[in-house]
């Protein structure tokens, strides 16, 4: 298979940790072309990547098929349109896009022109999420009642990357850690018939939301997503209660850290959790009473890009559709209306 030649719009956090090792250990996709304005930090890694000083000289190159638009969230929307327009296949950022209108035109676009659109919505390669999926699927739990999935950090300043403050479109928690969240709830469980939302700022200064309750109705069962920067003793990232029991999780998936620390994808280790994260099942198991440990699964975002290399050479489906993301920009929507209104919002 020929390798498959990808192109980073940015080496931020974003760039270094997420994509660039990806794109580069995965033997089918070769890591060839780099956007910085004025810096050479890619060159520095990865000796062989060209660096383009221009959006429109990267686009122009014919080498490359594969863009990945992982700027800043408020520029996704013009990237992709500009990547796509120059009839390269795409991998954005998440947040997708800031609105369904524009998600809707891109997957056109995308369509019309024969390519492929994806978004990375990388925390469905958790290694939590993957055990909990797991156990969802083993029906452990008997019929779900409800399910609380939360993503909190103790981080009471302002971010040092400018941009994740301004009060721009496509800014703010709810679109930064809450499109993991909704996708995450989207993906096990489908559209709900309805949302209902509280959003809030409350770190002094701050002018973006960075605290959200989000509540999703389902025909017989809720789902609480949440997240907050004023959790200093974070306890559970998972936490689903059904007819026959409960299973906890804490949200503990190692591959950010390993990959902010330099350690290459696939390696000995890599995305193992330790032990000691293991979630906690507590159900009645063969008519049995039990409450045991369930090992975790690994986390590998590598999965991702595999799919991503599948849909291009042979048309398998892609590992997130433009459709499914833009369903979770659908309910970010729903749920800043209901903030706005107070009020339950449907999305039937």
């Amino acid at each position: 298979m020929k390798p498959i030649n990808v192109a980073l719009c940015s080496f931020g956090m974003s760039g270094y940790v997420f994509h660039a090792p990806f794109a580069a250990k995965n033997p089918n996709l070769n890591l060839y072309a780099v956007w910085e304005r004025t810096k050479n930090e890619a060159e520095k890694k990865y000796p062989d990547i060209i660096t383009f000083r221009k959006l429109d000289d990267l686009l122009a190159d014919e080498k490359i098929e594969l863009v990945i638009v992982n700027t800043p969230s408020v520029t996704h929307y013009e990237y992709a349109k500009k990547a796509l327009q120059a009839n390269k296949h795409v991998i954005v950022e998440k947040p997708f896009v800031a609105s369904t209108e524009e998600a809707t035109e891109l997957i056109a676009l995308a369509k019309k022109n024969k390519l492929k659109l994806s978004v990375f919505h990388n925390r469905r390669y958790d290694s939590d999420f993957k055990t909990v999926q797991k156990v969802l699927e083993n029906n452990s739990l008997g019929q779900l009642v409800e399910a609380h999935i939360h993503y909190d950090r103790y981080h009471p300043g302002l971010s040092p990357k400018a941009h994740k403050e301004v009060d721009t479109a496509a800014v703010g928690g709810l679109y930064d850690l809450g499109s993991h969240l909704i996708d995450q709830a989207l993906h096990l469980f489908g559209k709900p018939n309805a949302v209902f939302a509280d959003l809030a700022i409350f770190r002094p200064k701050a002018k973006v939301v960075d605290y959200f309750d989000v509540k999703m109705f389902y025909d017989t069962f809720r789902v609480t997503l949440k997240s907050s920067l004023f959790v200093k003793e974070v306890t559970t990232g998972f936490t689903l209660h059904g007819t026959l029991g409960s299973f906890v999780k804490s949200r503990a998936d190692v591959q950010e850290a390993a990959l902010q620390a330099g350690d290459i994808p696939g390696g000995e280790g890599y995305g193992i959790e330790l032990e000691k994260e293991m979630g906690l099942l507590h159900a009645e198991i063969e008519g049995r009473e039990n409450r045991i440990k369930v090992p975790t699964l690994a986390g590998n975002y590598m999965e991702y890009f595999d799919g991503i290399v599948a849909a291009i050479r042979n048309d398998e489906p892609l590992p997130v559709t433009g459709e499914e993301a833009a369903m979770v920009i659908e309910v970010i929507e729903a749920c800043m209306t209901s903030n706005q209104e107070k009020r339950v919002v449907s999305l039937t």
